[in-house]
């Protein structure tokens, strides 16, 4: 292993220990939903997915949020770290965003009638997922680093800019999508024994969100250091 090398090694470590343990969690997590924490009343056994797409949505809209302050803080800066923690972050909230749009709709089926209504949340949360995916397919079509970084910020600003949107889009427009009971200004809305599942499974999908992005952090860093050692040989 080259000098270059060996600090990318060390950061794929740390994620993949964080990863693993996040993966554990997660496994405790479904435990804990599916076994120890109570039915809801109305919505039966096909509430339980909520612990899975509630935190899987924070995460995404997290992982948007810290894509365009590193991205404007690149802009500012011009410091490589930035760009490369930015495109980590895109690529891990595409994956969580992916999670999101995939337990929404089996949730939505037996409790609205439908897999997916065109309302003002579903169709944001939907066009954030595509704005990132075209974030992923700029990087991957400019060559130039310094290009591609100062375009692809810019996109990762305005999609940062959509985050707020998509949380204040039950409360700006009518909307089938449940206003927030958690992240509102009053108490949360739930059962106590309900309230400690979400955020148990939130501080687990929030690890897993550290562990992904350290991780392909790493990658990214390896894949540089590989580069400069061929353009030096």
């Amino acid at each position: 292993m080259t000098a270059e090398a060996a600090p990318a090694a060390g950061v794929v470590r740390r994620g993949l220990i964080l990863s693993a343990l996040a993966l554990i969690g997660l496994a405790g997590v479904f435990v804990l939903a599916l076994g120890l924490t109570p039915v809801e009343a109305r919505q039966g056994l096909a509430q339980k997915i909520f612990y899975l797409h509630v935190p899987a949505a924070w995460s995404a809209l997290l992982a948007f949020s810290l894509v365009g302050i590193a991205s404007a803080l690149y802009l500012w800066l011009k410091d490589a770290r930035l760009d490369r923690f930015a495109a980590a972050s895109a690529e891990v909230g595409v994956v969580f965003s992916a999670v999101m749009l995939t337990t929404g709709p089996i949730w939505a089926k037996p409790i609205w009638g439908t897999w997916w209504t065109w309302d003002a949340r579903l169709t944001l949360t939907l066009f954030v997922f595509f704005l990132f995916i075209g974030y992923l397919a700029l990087r991957a079509a400019v060559h130039d680093p310094a290009e591609r970084a100062r375009f692809s910020a810019v996109v990762g600003i305005l999609g940062m800019l959509l985050v707020p949107f998509v949380h204040l889009s039950v409360y700006l427009f009518r909307t089938l999508h449940p206003q927030p009971i958690v992240l509102k200004p009053s108490a949360p809305s739930l059962p106590p024994e309900m309230l400690t599942t979400l955020l148990v499974s939130t501080l687990v999908f929030t690890v897993l969100y550290l562990g992904f992005v350290t991780t392909r952090y790493g990658l990214a860093l390896a894949d540089e250091a590989r580069e400069q050692a061929r353009d030096s040989s």
